[in-house]
C-alpha cells in the first residue's frame, strides 16, 4: 500500500500485487497524481483501474482526466456514479414563480404561433432566460463542492494531461470515461488478481465504500470518511495486515476551531469523520490487534495535530505494539508515504 495523499485537500493510494495495481481514489488534478505516482517509484502507465470511494471532490477532482489519460476503467458502485455525473452536470433550476412565468411565456408562444401574431414578450423572455442562466450557474458551483471539509474547488480538466483524440469528446461530456464498472457493496470482485471486498460505511454522499484488499494470502484495508464504527464495519476490518485507518480531527481542536457551526456539526455527526477519540477506541475495544502496520489517515489541517492523531491510538494499542506488528504510521497531505510492503 502506498498512500499519495490523504487528507481534506485530496485522497489517493495505490494497493498493488505482482501483477495488478489500482488506484483507490483519485482526489489530486491529473498532473499532480502523475507526479506523485512517480515519486512513489509507481509507473502510471502500470495501473490496472481506478476504484472510488464515493463522489466527493477531494476523492475524484482528478478522476476523469486520469482515466483518460491512463485509458483504464474506472470501478463505482451505481448510485456512486450517478451522484458524481450529477456534480459534473449542469443543471438548471428555478423558483416556481419563475417556473410559472415560463409556462406562461410559453403558452402565450404557442397562441402566437397559431394565431401567425407574434405577441412575444421580449422583455420577460430574456428575464427569465438571464435568471435560468444564474441558478444553472449558481447550481453547477453548488454540485462541485464535494466533501464539505474539503478546502479546494474542483480543479479544471488539464489539457496537456489528456490524449488528444479524447479532448473534443471530453469537452462534449466530461463525464466520458474510457469505461465503467459497477460493484456492490458487501459482492466480492476481482481485479487482476487482487480480491476487492467493499463494505458500507457511515458518510454524507450516495453510496460511500471501504475495502479489503486480498492477494496472495496477505490482507489489506481503507476505513476512511467514516461518522462512527458500525458493526460491519468492524467485523471487515477482522484480520488484516495493513489498515488505513481514518483519524480526522481532535475534539477540542474542532468545537474551537475555525468551521463554522454547521460544518463543525456536520464533521460530528454519524456521517461525517472520525476522530481521534473515536479511532482510539476502536483500536482499544474491537480491533482484533494482528495488523502489521495502522496507518492513520485523512488528518484534518485545521483540526487535529499528526501527534495527537499518534499519540491517541498509540495509547489505546499499548502493550500489543512491538517491532513487527501494530507499528503506526501517518499518512501526509503533502508528500507520499513510504510504501508498506509485506
Amino acid at each position: 500500500m502506498t498512500v499519495l495523499a490523504s487528507g481534506s485537500k485530496g485522497n489517493s493510494a495505490v494497493i498493488a500485487s505482482s501483477r495488478t495495481r489500482i488506484l483507490v481514489d483519485a482526489g489530486l488534478s491529473c498532473r499532480e497524481l502523475l507526479r506523485r505516482l512517480t515519486q512513489a517509484g509507481e509507473d502510471p502507465e502500470q495501473m490496472s483501474a481506478i476504484l472510488v470511494t464515493h463522489e466527493h471532490q477531494d476523492h475524484v477532482a482528478g478522476l476523469a482526466v486520469l482515466a483518460r489519460r491512463l485509458r483504464i476503467p474506472v470501478f463505482f458502485t451505481e448510485s456512486t456514479h450517478r451522484a458524481w455525473v450529477r456534480m459534473l452536470t449542469p443543471r438548471t433550476t428555478m423558483t416556481y414563480a419563475q417556473w410559472l412565468d415560463k409556462l406562461a411565456i410559453e403558452r402565450e408562444a404557442k397562441a402566437a404561433e397559431t394565431a401567425k401574431v407574434p405577441v412575444y414578450d421580449v422583455s420577460r423572455m430574456e428575464a427569465i432566460a438571464s435568471l435560468s442562466a444564474e441558478a444553472a450557474t449558481l447550481d453547477a458551483g453548488l454540485n462541485r463542492s464535494g466533501d464539505l471539509d474539503a478546502e479546494l474547488p474542483m480543479e479544471e480538466a488539464e489539457e496537456s494531461c489528456e490524449p488528444a483524440e479524447s479532448r473534443t469528446v471530453a469537452k462534449a461530456d466530461p463525464t466520458y470515461l474510457p469505461a465503467v464498472e459497477y460493484f456492490h457493496s458487501g459482492t466480492k470482485f476481482t481485479i487482476g488478481d487482487i480480491d476487492v471486498c467493499p463494505f458500507t460505511i457511515p458518510h454524507d454522499a450516495a453510496d460511500p465504500c471501504g475495502f479489503v484488499f486480498c492477494s496472495a494470502g496477505i490482507r489489506m484495508a481503507i476505513a476512511t470518511d467514516l461518522g462512527y464504527m458500525p458493526p460491519n464495519v468492524t467485523s471487515a476490518l477482522r484480520d488484516v495486515d495493513v489498515l488505513l485507518l481514518e483519524s480526522n480531527h481532535d475534539l477540542e481542536m474542532l468545537k474551537d476551531g475555525p468551521y463554522p457551526w454547521s460544518v463543525k456539526q456536520r464533521v460530528l455527526s454519524r456521517v461525517g469523520h472520525l476522530s481521534n477519540l473515536a479511532a482510539a477506541e476502536f483500536l482499544e475495544r474491537e480491533y482484533d490487534g494482528g495488523a502489521h502496520t495502522i496507518i492513520l489517515g485523512h488528518l484534518s489541517e485545521s483540526n487535529n495535530a499528526p501527534e495527537l492523531a499518534r499519540i491517541s491510538a498509540e495509547r489505546a494499542i499499548g502493550d500489543r505494539m512491538t517491532l513487527l506488528g501494530n507499528r503506526i504510521l501517518l499518512a501526509e497531505q503533502q508528500i507520499p508515504l513510504q510504501p508498506v510492503e509485506l
